[in-house]
C-alpha cells in the first residue's frame, strides 16, 4: 500500500462535509471561520467542576452547541449552567449521563444527537476520578469503580456516538487522560493503570478510525486545582477506613501520608486544558494531534510518547496497517 498521511485519508471526507457545509451556509448564513470551536456539536462529560465544566462555558460563549453532561441531576451545579445558558443567551444543554452506566449513556448521546440534528462534531471524555495509596490497599471495589469511570466510561460513550459520526465520515474525540498515563508515581492508586489503559484503547481507536475521517486526541494534563483532588482525597480516606491491617502494615509512611495529605494541584491555570483543545478542534483536518502534553511545567510524558511513535512505525510501518498508523503519527 502506498504511504498516505492522515491529512491525505482524511481530505475526501473532509472535503465532501465541506462542500456540503458550505452550500448549506450559503443559504443560511455566512460561513464559520476557521480555527473555532464556532458552529460545533461538543459533548463533554463530567461537566459539574473542573476542566468540564470551564470547557462547558468557555466553548458556549465562543459559539459552540455544547451538550454538557453529568449525573445525579438535579443538582445545583446543572441550575447553574442553565441560568448561565439563559441569561448569556448560550447554546448550552445539561444532559444527564453517568458513564457508569449503560443505559443512561446511550440515552444522553441520543439526546443529544437528537438536538443537535444528526452526528455530533466532537466529544470530550472528560469525566474522571482517583484514589490514591499503594496499590495492595486498593480492593477490589475501588479498583471496578476506577476502572469503571476513568476507562469504561469513556469506552461506553464512545460506542454511543461513533456510529453517526461514521455515518457522517467526521468527527473528533478527546480522551483526557494525564501525564500518569505514561509515566508512574509510587502511591497514586489505580490511577495510573486506568489512565495507561485509556491511553491505549485511544491510540487503537485512532488507527482504526483513520478510514472513517474521525481523529481522536488524547490530552495529558499535568496537576491543576480542580475538585478531583478533594474528590481523591474523599475517596481515599474511605478506603483507609476500611483497609484491613494485614495491607496497610507495609506501608506506615505511606499511609500516614495520605492521611494527612492536602494536595490541590498547584497555581496552575486550568483554562490550559480548554484552550488546548479549543486549538485542536480549529485545526485541519489530518494535522491534530494524538497526544498533546498540557502543563506550563516539566512533562516527562513527552519523552515515552516519542518513543511509542516510533515503536508504532518502526513494527507496523511497512505493514498492511502502515497507512493507518503513519497517518495518525503524520509521517
Amino acid at each position: 500500500m502506498p504511504d498516505i498521511n492522515r491529512r491525505t485519508l482524511l481530505g475526501a471526507a473532509a472535503a465532501t462535509t465541506v462542500l456540503a457545509a458550505g452550500a448549506s451556509r450559503a443559504q443560511s448564513g455566512p460561513a464559520i471561520p476557521l480555527g473555532t470551536v464556532q458552529g460545533k456539536s461538543i459533548l463533554i462529560t463530567g461537566c459539574s467542576s473542573g476542566f468540564g465544566r470551564l470547557m462547558a462555558e468557555d466553548f458556549a460563549r465562543k459559539g459552540a452547541t455544547v451538550f454538557a453532561t453529568m449525573r445525579n441531576l438535579p443538582r445545583q451545579e446543572a441550575s447553574e449552567l442553565l441560568a448561565l445558558a439563559k441569561t448569556e443567551a448560550l447554546d448550552l444543554h445539561v444532559i444527564e449521563i453517568d458513564v457508569t452506566d449503560d443505559e443512561g449513556v446511550t440515552a444522553g448521546v441520543a439526546a443529544a444527537e437528537k438536538i443537535a440534528g444528526g452526528a455530533l462534531d466532537v466529544v470530550i471524555n472528560n469525566a474522571g476520578i482517583s484514589t490514591a495509596g499503594p496499590i495492595e490497599i486498593q480492593d477490589m471495589d475501588a479498583t471496578r469503580l476506577l476502572f469503571d469511570t476513568n476507562v469504561f466510561g469513556p469506552q461506553r460513550i464512545a460506542r454511543a456516538a461513533l456510529p453517526a459520526m461514521r455515518a457522517a465520515k467526521s468527527g473528533q474525540i478527546f480522551n483526557v487522560s494525564s501525564q500518569l498515563g505514561r509515566v508512574m508515581l509510587p502511591g497514586f492508586g489505580q490511577y495510573s493503570p486506568t489512565k495507561f489503559a485509556l491511553e491505549a484503547m485511544s491510540e487503537q481507536m485512532a488507527y482504526e478510525l483513520v478510514p472513517h475521517g474521525i481523529e481522536v486526541t488524547i490530552i495529558q494534563p499535568g496537576g491543576y486545582p480542580t475538585e478531583i483532588w478533594a474528590n481523591s482525597n474523599a475517596l481515599t480516606q474511605n478506603l483507609l477506613d476500611r483497609a484491613e491491617e494485614r495491607h496497610l502494615a507495609g506501608y506506615p509512611a505511606m499511609v500516614e501520608q495520605l492521611r494527612t495529605r492536602t494536595n490541590n494541584g498547584g497555581a496552575t491555570d486550568p483554562m490550559d486544558v480548554p484552550n488546548a483543545i479549543a486549538q485542536i478542534i480549529g485545526m485541519p483536518p489530518g494535522t491534530r494531534p494524538l497526544r498533546r502534553p498540557v502543563h506550563p511545567g516539566p512533562k516527562p510524558q513527552i519523552a515515552v510518547n516519542t518513543a511509542s511513535a516510533q515503536a508504532q512505525v518502526s513494527w507496523l510501518g511497512d505493514s498492511p496497517y502502515g497507512p493507518w498508523i503513519k497517518a495518525v503519527h503524520n509521517v
